[in-house]
């Protein structure tokens, strides 16, 4: 990691000299730090209050960390940074953000108001040592709570959108509506749609016909104010260690918590290519403000009626990012917030801004073109000598080897750990079948059989991958225990599971086992 965090370095110095002389620091987020690069990949929480949250994090960690509260009215009333430290402990806000250490320093700028809201919780965990978690306030609907924040929620939002890996939307099934501060909040993290995964927080209270309909009116609301032409990825689940209070759809649960895990483990992995790709977004968006603040400069007059001009100039930036855009081919996603550019345009006077520099733009385009192709290769070659990073710990323990790993004792895995063959227990009804098929020499043709199997209404192509499988001797016909296998594998399919792409050995038929002792039981059971 540290060959990544000296490249990220130095390629950073070859345009921040752009950032620099165009302003951008001042229009835009902060200039990135040392920090920002060796910090851990960071996921956001965001919810409604009482969406679950914070017991969230406390299911991801298995305990509690330090300045937890949780209720079903607002407990949570500022930011937490949840992070891996040997002492257990709370760090103040306004000592946080003068730590070099943590990526938190340019928060500042956002005042006490923010600061007295803003904790550092530490505590020797697992999980931790791999990611940080950051706990936000629960959204609450109407004006009074927006104005009493005394920050600018939805900015300090867009800051941690920017620097975090993965950004949560939590909703609960029974709080479905998105209030004008939480639609305010979403779209603060425009241009972060990749980052963002939506969490249907306790799908176990409402049955199965209700979670359709509430799933449904889940992504009706999020199409209004997400906007992009993609489904976002909701995950169902019921996140806390307690039993469910609606069992029937626990095996969809648990598919969805192992996705969900998934994704969250996969950041260590993934973490230096997204600070790369958000290096190379800031990279592309200081260009074209390089551009914008070039051409404000270019159109001011020399002597008289610079106001004027500068009002002009605002009112029409529409029009300039149309004329930009065709000059230079850039993308009509790589300009800034057009409302957002003219209020703070306001604050300026347009004859003090640098002229046009090629040089300092043909730099970026050379990073962008070639240095940053080849840092992508050092990390993937830097990457491909080390075991893979996940997120071990907490509710990421690995639980494959026991009972209760997903899917253990199901479908395929159904018999793995039982001395008799799974299939044997229908056997009886799969031979009454089978002795209709007209079989020669005990074995019935692939044509026959084919009539059977195609009565599943399966395609043809799991079929024959059912065919082949069951198929042990490759002969291309199909004993009584073959026959048996293939309507196993059918039932297995119909009921949702998944086949594999290699026969399982408990599945083996015991005739064609090269362990003869299997068949001496399996011949006991039949007598």
């Amino acid at each position: 990691m540290n060959i990544h965090i000296t490249s990220f370095t130095r390629k950073r110095a070859s345009h921040k000299r752009i950032q620099e002389t165009y302003l951008f620091h001042d229009f835009h987020s902060p200039a990135l730090e040392e920090a920002d690069f060796q910090s851990k990949p960071m996921v956001l929480l965001v919810g409604q209050y009482s969406t679950g949250k914070t017991t969230f994090i406390r299911y991801l960690l298995e305990q509690d960390f330090p300045g937890m509260r949780i209720g079903p009215e607002p407990t949570t009333d500022g930011f937490i940074a949840v992070m891996y430290n040997e002492n257990e402990g709370i760090v103040p806000g306004n000592a946080l953000v003068v730590d070099p250490k943590k990526p938190f320093r340019k928060l500042n700028a956002f005042g006490n108001a923010f600061l007295n809201r803003f904790i550092c919780s530490q505590m020797p965990n697992q999980v931790l040592q791999s990611i940080s978690i950051i706990d936000t306030p629960g959204i609450l609907s109407g004006e009074k709570q927006r104005i009493s924040r005394g920050y600018d929620f939805s900015e300090v939002l867009r800051w941690f959108g920017e620097r975090v890996d993965r950004i949560i939307l939590l909703f609960d099934a029974h709080k479905l509506d998105i209030s004008d501060e939480f639609s305010e909040a979403i779209k603060a993290f425009r241009g972060q749609d990749d980052k963002i995964r939506v969490v249907l927080n306790k799908a176990d209270q409402v049955d199965t016909q209700q979670m359709m309909r509430v799933y449904g009116a889940l992504m009706w609301s999020l199409g209004k104010v997400i906007n992009t032409p993609e489904v976002v990825r909701v995950y169902l689940g019921s996140f806390w260690a307690k039993p469910l209070q609606n069992a029937e759809n626990r095996r969809l649960f648990e598919a969805e918590t192992q996705d969900l895990f998934r994704d969250i483990q996969s950041l260590p992995r993934n973490a230096a290519l997204r600070k790369l790709n958000d290096l190379v977004k800031r990279a592309r968006l200081a260009k074209v403000h390089a551009y914008i603040i070039s051409y404000l400069k270019k159109e001011m007059p020399s002597l008289f009626g610079k106001e004027k001009k500068k009002e002009e100039l605002i009112a029409h930036l529409p029009e300039i990012y149309q004329i930009l855009e065709r000059e230079y081919h850039i993308s009509p996603g790589d300009f800034p917030k057009v409302t957002k550019m003219q209020e703070q345009l306001q604050h300026y006077d347009f004859s003090k801004f640098p002229s046009f520099k090629v040089k300092l733009i043909e730099s970026v385009d050379k990073m962008l073109s070639t240095k940053i192709s080849s840092l992508m290769n050092m990390i993937r070659e830097e990457e491909s000598k080390q075991p893979p990073q996940m997120v071990m710990g907490g509710a990421f323990e690995d639980s494959s080897d026991g009972p209760f790993n997903h899917g253990y004792g199901e479908g395929i895995s159904a018999g793995a750990d039982t001395e008799d063959w799974i299939v044997s227990r229908d056997k009886h009804r799969y031979d009454e079948i089978f002795y209709t098929l007209m079989p020669i020499n005990g074995k019935v043709t692939g044509i026959n059989a084919k009539k059977e199997m195609m009565n599943s209404r399966l395609p043809n192509t799991v079929l024959g991958k059912i065919w082949k499988l069951a198929d042990c001797d490759k002969d291309g016909m199909l004993d009584d225990e073959e026959f048996a296998l293939a309507q196993h594998l059918i039932k297995v399919k119909l009921e949702g599971f998944e086949l594999p792409t290699e026969l399982p050995n408990h599945l083996v038929p015991p005739s064609h086992r090269k362990n003869p002792t299997a068949d001496i039981l399996y011949n006991n059971q039949e007598d």
